[in-house]
């Protein structure tokens, strides 16, 4: 089997890293997420029309009207359509969305209107980032204790490198960041430190069983020997999400998003983040192999 020099490559994966990071933070700063309704309270509202109509046009019609922040996509088929409204909910806001509509000589039906308030996306917002940091802490706690604190350490930049990018695709693409990619990012989370873990098991094996010291040759091989693995439960996810983001429709378009986008970093990241960063951490045998210690006293002569 042919073995790839990955550590050959860690300076220019670091770069590459480096440079996306950079992108996705200004994009955070500068253009911050595109919350949806889960967090920032508003209107939704669902109606039918008797053929496909033009997004362009719904928008223009509800913007003239003198409706504001409107995002409009389809929900599920062609003819069913998804308006978010964020305002204070107004009980007769869905009938006045279908008169609207109706008025340009289109056969429309209202389905439901829903309302999201501003609090309870405030609660989502606040308790949604305490349990990701609180998964991250735990992550962080149960490497420590399963291998050394230099792991820890390597996992958790990791980790956090792979959030970073998947929020900052959202921000910078202005996609809508909901509960549903909420939950895309905690189980990116959770699929990068898995894929993290076998690697990092493989490190310390052959760390523990190789005559030689020299680290990057002895992480190369782990990778390798772990990379068949990695490339078959990566590529069966990508086909299974590409089925959900072609065929799943609007509801779950931007989890599927998510994922791909995760499951791409993450696989990157466990070998090119949580490996190759034990190379600066001065990662050694002696972290895992204490030195046996000496006699601290000789026998005295008789």
């Amino acid at each position: 089997m042919r073995q790839f020099d990955f550590m050959g490559k860690r300076r220019l994966a670091f770069i590459t890293s480096a440079i996306l990071l950079l992108i996705a933070l200004g994009s955070l700063a500068i253009q911050q997420l595109s919350l949806g309704l889960d967090f920032t309270g508003g209107t939704l509202v669902e109606i039918n029309y008797a053929t496909a109509p033009a997004l362009d046009t719904i928008r223009q019609t509800l913007e003239a009207a003198g409706f504001q922040d409107i995002s409009v996509q389809t929900f599920g088929t062609a003819d069913e359509i998804l308006i978010r409204l964020q305002q204070a909910f107004d009980p007769d806001v869905g009938q006045q969305v279908t008169d609207l509509l109706r008025a340009s000589g289109d056969e429309v039906s209202l389905v439901r209107a829903e309302f999201v308030g501003a609090q309870v996306g405030e609660q989502l917002r606040d308790q949604s980032g305490l349990g990701m940091l609180v998964a991250l802490g735990m992550v962080m706690l149960y490497v420590a204790i399963r291998f050394q604190y230099k792991f820890a350490v390597g996992a958790l930049l990791a980790l956090v490198h792979d959030v970073i990018l998947v929020l900052g695709a959202f921000s910078l693409f202005q996609l809508d960041f909901d509960l549903t990619v909420l939950a895309a990012v905690l189980a990116v989370i959770g699929y990068s430190l898995n894929d993290t873990i076998i690697v990092y098991d493989r490190i310390r094996e052959n760390i523990r069983t190789s005559r030689i010291d020299d680290m990057p040759a002895i992480f190369n091989e782990a990778i390798n020997q772990t990379l068949s693995r990695t490339l078959a439960t990566s590529g069966t996810t990508i086909l299974v999400l590409l089925a959900l983001l072609i065929l799943g429709g609007d509801m779950i378009h931007n989890f599927a998003v998510a994922l791909l986008i995760g499951i791409g970093v993450g696989t990157f990241s466990s070998i090119y983040v949580a490996s190759a960063l034990l190379l600066p951490l001065k990662l050694a045998r002696t972290d895992l192999i204490p030195a046996q210690k000496e006699n601290e006293e000789e026998e005295e002569l008789p």
